[in-house]
This record gives C-alpha cells, structure tokens and sequence, in this order.
C-alpha cells in the first residue's frame, strides 16, 4: 500500500489542463439549473473527464521505466571556469512526450530554475548542455534528476527521479592550461613584439657544435670534432633551463578580498597552477610556499611529472587567515630551503602604502639573495 501511495500520490501531479477542464464541468454544471434542455450533457462531459484522466494515468504508467536520464560530468571541477554540465535523456514510450527536466544542481551556485523543456519522439534521445561556474574550491554536491511527463493527453505529469547524486571537487583552474601550454611552446609571443633571442651561456648546459668563427672563445674548441672535420669545431653553450620558480602565495586576510566572483588568494592560486604547469614545460623547476602569520606549506623545486598534481593538492584545501602574513618567517624560509638563487614570485596585496612600507625591509633582504618578483 505504501509503495503504491509512492508511486501515485508523490509523483503524480495534475496540470492546468485539467483544472481547465474541471471548471469546464462546474460550470456546465451551475448553466443546467437556468437551461433546462442541457439535461444531462454535465454529467456526461464529466463521466467522460473521468475516463480520460484514467486512461491518461494508465498510459504514463503502463510502463514502469519510459524515461531514462543521466547526468554527464567532469570528474572535477576547475574554479573560476565555465565547467560544461550534460544530460542525456531518452524516450522509450510507444509515443511522442513532453518532457521537463529540473537538475538539483549544488547549493552553493544558488540556482532554483534549473529548468528544460523538451520535445521527444519515440525512442528518440537528446542531449541538454549548460554551463557552471564555480567561486569556491571545496566540494559540491549535485541531487536527482527530476523529470516530469506529460502523455498528448496532457491533464497529467508523471515524475521520474534518477538518483544522479555526485560529489565533484572544484581545484584551482585548470582548464585553460592547455592554452598556456600552446602559448609557451609556439612563437604567439612574436605577436607581441617579444623576441626570443639565442645567447652565448656560461653554464656548463651543451647545446651544439659549430665551426668557429673570430670572437669564439678559444677554451671551447672541440679537439675531437676539429681532427674529423679537419677544421676548427667549437662547443656551443647555452644559458641553464633547469632554473628554480617558487610561487609563494600570501594567505592572511588581505587576500579575502573579493574581485569578479573570486577572491584575490583564488587568483593567485589559479596564477601559480598556469605558471608551474609552464615553468615545467620549459624545462625548470616548480616549486610553492604558503605563507600567513606562519609559515604554511613548503614544496621544494622540481620538474617530475607529478609536480603539477601536488600543486594542485595542496593549493585545493588552502584557505586565507585572519592575521597579517609574517615576512620574516618567509624571509628566514626562503634563505633556509632555497639554496641557490631562484626566482620568487610574490602573491600578495597591501592594504595601504604604511603596509607596503612595513614588509619592505623583508622584500628588500630576500631580493639580495633571489630574483623576486612582488604580485599585488
């Protein structure tokens, strides 16, 4: 009995079309008592009403499973992105439908009208795409998909719920790494009037032979290469790729601050993500230091493959402070891990010039030891 009050009573639901076609009858009903000659035409319209909304209830029902839906989604998703959301809905009555689909997507977009309409065949299967965007990193938690049929009687609806519960993490940015990843590989730069020019390094990092000509220095001429060659034959260097880039991000309540939907500690992360990914595409090490009122996460240099997912592990759980950032932490860390001279990307921001003025001597210390780089 319980599951056929289930069955009927919760997913069964009546559409203006009836309530049309109720009033209809009342007032047929209320004209027979001035109109003598409608006699029994009320009773049978709405004799007629009730086998019609019979029979519309055993055609939704006739088959247990008519519709089916489900939702296509990334396994994560990338904050302060558009993250493309499907679902894949299919007919399998033995007639056209009318169908409205609800998608219980995350609390946190606070999205009430989630809402498509469709017209589907027999058998016929068609896709809805629409797009999210995450504000936050942390997890959000997708519903049911509700869906709503109508026969082309249309008096009634018929809901179907398709258990379609996920939980998907939103990581700092991710999706558009691969344009940065076309960007450091291409010459697009040349676009912007930024030329790659080809120095003469000092480091001990080969690049190629070459026959020499006046200006080489003589110490690198290849004795081995000039006997084959019968010419003098000198070794080309160029500058070291394998350079350190540590991303040090602040994470004290300056960087709460809200811009566009995403707080400036979200942009800095998304930032250090694009970085690393083409820091490590040139060849050099990545590596990360959070910083607030103490020392956070420390993540030495380096270019293996899973550099990258540490990253973005790390930096999805970070999350701002409600202190200022201690600088002299930072300095003392920096001289302590990194230990020969790197370039130090600085994430931060400075309420007013008296703050700027206060962390300079700190800035000031670890530019004579680093090339350091302050984002504000």
């Amino acid at each position: 009995m319980k599951k056929i009050f289930s069955l009927f009573y919760t997913n069964l639901f009546l559409n203006s079309r009836l309530f049309m076609a109720l009033g209809l009858c009342v007032v047929l009903f209320l004209l027979k008592f001035f109109f003598v000659w409608l006699a029994d035409i009320p009773a049978i319209t709405f004799g007629a009403l009730l086998l019609v909304f019979f029979a519309d209830i055993f055609i939704l029902y006739r088959k247990k499973n008519g519709i089916y839906a489900h939702r296509l989604c990334p396994k994560r998703l990338s904050n302060g992105d558009e993250n493309q959301i499907s679902i894949e809905v299919k007919n399998d009555y033995a007639f056209a439908l009318t169908v409205k689909v609800i998608d219980e997507v995350p609390h946190q977009f606070k999205l009430r009208d989630k809402t498509f309409l469709l017209a589907l065949k027999t058998n016929e299967t068609k896709s809805i795409h629409y797009q999210l965007r995450p504000t936050k990193r942390g997890e959000y938690d997708f519903g049911f998909i509700r869906v709503f049929v109508e026969s082309p009687i249309g008096l009634l609806a018929r809901r179907y719920n398709f258990n379609a519960q996920t939980i998907l993490p939103a990581f700092p940015s991710f999706i558009n790494l691969g344009q940065y990843e076309l960007m450091a590989i291409s010459q697009h730069l040349q676009a912007f009037g930024i030329k790659k020019i080809r120095k003469i390094g000092q480091s001990n990092e080969f690049d190629q032979i070459k026959n020499y000509v006046g200006g080489d220095d003589i110490r690198t001429i290849n004795w081995k290469a000039t006997a084959r060659k019968n010419e003098l034959m000198v070794n080309n260097y160029t500058d070291e790729r394998s350079q350190n880039i540590y991303c040090v991000i602040d994470k004290s309540r300056v960087m709460r601050m809200p811009f566009e939907g995403l707080s400036l500690l979200d942009y800095a992360i998304n930032a250090t993500v694009a970085l690393a990914k083409v820091a490590m595409l040139k060849q050099d090490k990545a590596g990360l230091i959070t910083i607030s009122d103490k020392l956070g996460t420390v993540l030495p240099a380096e270019k293996k493959a899973s550099q990258l997912g540490s990253i973005l592990n790390i930096l999805y759980k970070e999350k701002t402070r409600y202190l200022e950032s201690n600088l002299e932490a930072l300095y003392l860390a920096v001289r302590s891990v990194i230990k020969q001279r790197s370039l130090v990307v600085f994430f931060t921001n400075f309420e007013s010039l008296s703050a700027l003025q206060r962390q300079m001597p700190y800035l000031k210390r670890i530019s004579r030891y680093h090339l350091l780089v302050v984002v504000f």
